[in-house]
């Protein structure tokens, strides 16, 4: 359902003929000719639209434009972590590192828990770029070096893509 206007004349099942009287970022507050004043989430698929005021007001924002503001704050701060799926031959398995002195005893690691921190491992990464990218006090051509070197370790880390589920979460260094 698109955003209503204060002023939008709506139908409910319940409460009959209503008018929009505030549009909040959740939700809608709306007086209604049987139930009076009552608050309905902007999600809620009961009401019908009959009629929309002359004219919409300006200056405020829509739920959909409040969350992806909100989105782009987090990802920003790296808050939101993009769930990347394990490779599903690897799921449940585990890694067993071996020494080559027989004497010692082999380390086994559960696999997801390997996979979490490669995962994270690249995610610090981004926001290194990110940091490295929008810092002030770097030039042009310090920021480049540096995205160099970022690059060479994406390629070095290649070897764990096969961890991955989809080619999109690969590393991916330098091209030739």
């Amino acid at each position: 359902m698109e955003e209503l206007a204060v002023g939008t004349r709506v139908e409910h099942p319940r409460y009959g003929e209503g008018i929009v009287s505030k549009n909040k970022i959740t939700s809608y507050e709306i007086f209604f000719e049987h139930g009076g004043k009552i608050e309905l989430t902007k999600r809620n698929e009961d009401l019908e639209i009959k009629e929309f005021p002359a004219e919409k007001p300006k200056n405020s924002l829509t739920l959909a434009e409040v969350e992806k503001v909100i989105r782009f704050v987090l990802e920003e701060q790296n808050v939101l972590q993009e769930l990347v799926p394990l490779g599903d031959k690897w799921i449940g398995g585990n890694m067993l590192l071996q020494p080559a002195n027989l004497s010692l005893k082999p380390k086994e690691i559960p696999i997801e828990g390997f996979f979490h921190k490669i995962v994270m491992l690249r995610d610090r990464l981004r926001v290194l770029e990110q940091n490295i990218n929008s810092h002030p006090g770097l030039s042009d051509e310090e920021k480049v070096n540096m995205q160099q070197y970022i690059t060479r370790i994406y390629g070095s880390l290649t070897s764990f893509n096969l961890l991955f589920a989809e080619t999109k979460h690969y590393f991916v260094g330098a091209k030739s």
